[in-house]
């Protein structure tokens, strides 16, 4: 019979911020997140954006996620900027050479929208420079798709995500990529419970960007990101990330900082 109490369950939150691997949330557990992101903007005001996440584990091989957004700007004050459903579906679920995942979101959304958990299409900096007493008010429903590929090798997870994203209102699919090697600190496990071993942490690379839409695809007027990654897991389920990320061309933000805390429970007993 199936437990009813919840039961603390290891946090195994990825380390990237924005790219995705194939990794899925355990059947019956809920994680529940904060993900603050700080912004520097030339032209405009430096901003504060966060989401709070909500990950559950429906099955082994579905996970479905619900995100609310805010953000704060020097200057301008702050405002709620709309909701996202995600799924994710991994349809083979034994260890592959190559792991494929499929992810889609529904989003409902304001132009003042400063999470940046992806990049695609034009996204570029002088667009956030916009005052939000004008981009709180422009609505969007949006459709995003993603390609998941992720592997594992020697200790290392390679994932590369390809994404469209469209505006249900108008305009055309917009593409963008993220890539992400990332590792923990050693593969090998102490024999005593302790915080700061090397195992409960975790770290690497991400590089992310845009990728023009159907109209000029390419890198033309597009930005791009590098960032480096670490996690630490703490006892009873707790999840730290940090991410400097830092722009590689003109188009892009100088600098962005994100932070992440999140915690994990697992409610009756696990299914697939």
């Amino acid at each position: 019979m199936g437990l009813f109490l919840p039961l603390a369950a290891h946090a195994q939150e990825r380390p990237s911020f924005v790219t995705y691997n194939h990794h899925m949330e355990e059947p019956g557990s809920l994680e529940a997140g904060l993900n603050p992101l700080f912004g520097t903007q030339r032209g405009g005001g430096s901003f504060l954006g966060a989401g709070v996440e909500l990950e559950y584990g429906v099955k082994g091989w579905w996970t479905m996620e619900l995100y609310l957004d805010g953000q704060a700007t020097r200057g301008q004050g702050s405002a709620f900027t709309g909701w996202r459903w995600e799924n994710r579906w991994r349809p083979l679920m034994l260890e592959h050479r190559i792991n494929p995942v499929l992810y889609l979101e529904y989003a409902r959304v304001t132009e003042a929208d400063r999470t940046m958990r992806e990049v695609v299409g034009h996204d570029v900096e002088a667009e956030n420079a916009e005052p939000l007493a004008l981009t709180r008010r422009a609505h969007e429903h949006e459709l995003e798709a993603k390609l998941i590929l992720s592997s594992s090798v020697k200790g290392w997870n390679l994932a590369h995500n390809w994404i469209a994203e469209k505006n249900l209102a108008h305009g055309v699919w917009e593409f963008g990529y993220a890539l992400a090697a990332t590792r923990p600190f050693t593969l090998g496990a102490t024999s005593r419970s302790c915080s700061l071993c090397a195992e409960n942490f975790s770290g690497g690379v991400e590089v992310y960007g845009g990728l023009g839409d159907m109209d000029a695809f390419g890198f033309r007027d597009t930005s791009h990101y590098v960032a480096g990654l670490v996690a630490w897991d703490l006892p009873g389920g707790t999840t730290l990330r940090l991410s400097p990320t830092f722009g590689l061309n003109r188009n892009s933000h100088r600098f962005v900082l994100r932070v992440g805390i999140a915690r994990e429970v697992t409610w009756g007993r696990r299914g697939r």
